[in-house]
């Protein structure tokens, strides 16, 4: 069998008020060449993908294996060339876009024939929550639950926003700020939660980003805990929306910042940003595809 190629996306889930059930796909991919071998290889063209196991421990391998033994197959040992522009446990969808990449090499070298449900749905059922291996599957804007193997989702086109990523030199593993969290949370909360996000993906659908935007910021869930954790949150959001942009939060678990402007500001925001918070790499990216 020759070789096979798969482009995973990179993602940004929560989105402010979407704890665990909203992401973008973002134009950063993983990319990963399979040929059949003897045993698991993986040759990784970036030096920062070093730290991975190179043989069946790898992510990608093991979620292949898994796969091809849920439908009673034998996944054939691969040689994986791996790139990434994906920073590691940066709050980008990094384990997701390797766990896609494992279903996808199953699919293709096993010939499962997946759906693109079945895809997320076995994707979430490794993850735990849809938010940000759905959008690696589907592309643009995802918006999922799950709950005891039942999975329900949609999708939309999400176009016409500046999008800007401040990236920390310091990692966040998604354990360590869950561990932040509170036990519980009051009734009133919830509700207020739960009306923030409807109010926020309605705007989003409706092209009403500032309404978007302000709704995004009024989480009650993660952010308050979460952003004590990433030192420069603070200057980023407050130069951010001086300069004009809708909304800042959290990516991911972090430490990621996601900033989402109006197209026409996003180059103003990025040069305020480098010059004032050089502590971050700040990038501007889009929404895949």
């Amino acid at each position: 069998m020759s070789q096979f190629e798969i482009k995973v996306p990179a993602t940004t889930a929560n989105l402010g008020v979407g704890f665990d059930s909203i992401g973008l796909a973002l134009n950063k991919f993983l990319t990963v060449k399979a040929s059949p071998a003897d045993n698991w290889q993986f040759n990784f063209k970036d030096a920062f993908l070093k730290v991975l196991p190179n043989n069946e421990q790898n992510l990608v391998a093991k979620v292949a294996n898994k796969v091809a033994s849920k439908f009673k197959q034998t996944m054939p040992p691969l040689r994986v060339e791996m790139s990434s522009e994906i920073p590691l446990t940066h709050g980008l969808g990094s384990s997701s876009s390797a766990i896609v990449a494992g279903i996808e090499l199953a699919n293709h070298f096993v010939q499962l024939n997946l759906t693109q449900e079945q895809k997320i749905l076995i994707a979430t059922e490794i993850e735990g929550h849809p938010d940000n291996v759905g959008p690696c599957v589907t592309g643009g804007l995802f918006i999922g639950a799950y709950e005891n193997g039942v999975l329900f989702y949609e999708t939309a086109d999400f176009n016409h926003v500046g999008i800007i990523l401040s990236i920390p030199d310091y990692e966040l593993s998604t354990a360590e700020v869950r561990k932040v969290l509170p036990a519980e949370y009051s009734k009133e909360a919830i509700i207020l939660q739960n009306a923030y996000s409807n109010i926020m993906t309605a705007a989003m659908l409706k092209g009403d980003f500032e309404k978007m935007g302000a709704m995004m910021m009024k989480d009650l869930i993660h952010e308050p805990y979460r952003q004590p954790l990433i030192k420069e949150f603070d200057a980023v959001k407050n130069i951010a929306l001086t300069t004009g942009a809708f909304a800042t939060v959290i990516s991911g678990a972090g430490p990621t910042i996601l900033t989402l402007c109006p197209v026409e500001r996003k180059e103003a925001i990025l040069q305020s940003l480098n010059s004032m918070v050089p502590e971050c790499r700040h990038e501007i990216t889009t929404v895949y595809p």
